[in-house]
């Protein structure tokens, strides 16, 4: 064999094998322990995109001050946050205590090569096609009739 064509040929493999690999992201968020239920629907808000997106998230809660006598706070609100996504993702790691900080993070059930795959499908919608449209014969609009006003004039009334 010649040695050009194993270096072409091992060079196109090599090209086929990154064309199907995914690059892992991981996106974070932040949350703090006394976090406003407003607030804490638009992180969750969040943490459902990247999910369905194929992404894995990093939620981080921040401990300040006084905050960080009281642990389990952070830990009870990343446990619920699971719990309301846990459609989506699963607990990659358990919650666990990083000086100031808390850190979980939530991978998705589907991978993200299936998600594209998936959002790729085309929607069946019907077409219609331009023969069929040309062969229908258009319709003529409805007269519109008119009423006379009181100083004479027509005016167009309803039909």
């Amino acid at each position: 064999m010649d040695y050009g064509k194993f270096k072409y040929e091992s060079a196109v493999k090599a090209r086929e094998s990154r064309k199907n690999q995914t690059q892992t992201i991981v996106k974070e968020i932040k949350l703090r322990p006394k976090i406003d239920p407003h607030d804490y629907g638009t992180k969750k808000g969040h943490v459902e995109r990247f999910l369905k997106a194929g992404d894995k998230v990093k939620v981080t809660i921040m401990f300040r001050g006084r905050e960080q006598s009281r642990p389990e706070l952070g830990f009870r609100l990343l446990q619920r946050l699971a719990g309301d996504v846990e459609e989506l993702g699963f607990v990659e790691s358990q919650p666990k205590q990083d000086g100031r900080n808390m850190i979980m993070v939530i991978g998705p059930h589907r991978k993200k090569s299936e998600t594209k795959a998936h959002s790729a499908q085309p929607q069946s919608r019907p077409v219609p096609s331009p023969r069929v449209a040309a062969a229908a014969p258009a319709e003529a609009p409805e007269p519109v009739e008119t009423q006379p006003a009181a100083d004479g004039a027509a005016v167009p009334g309803p039909a």
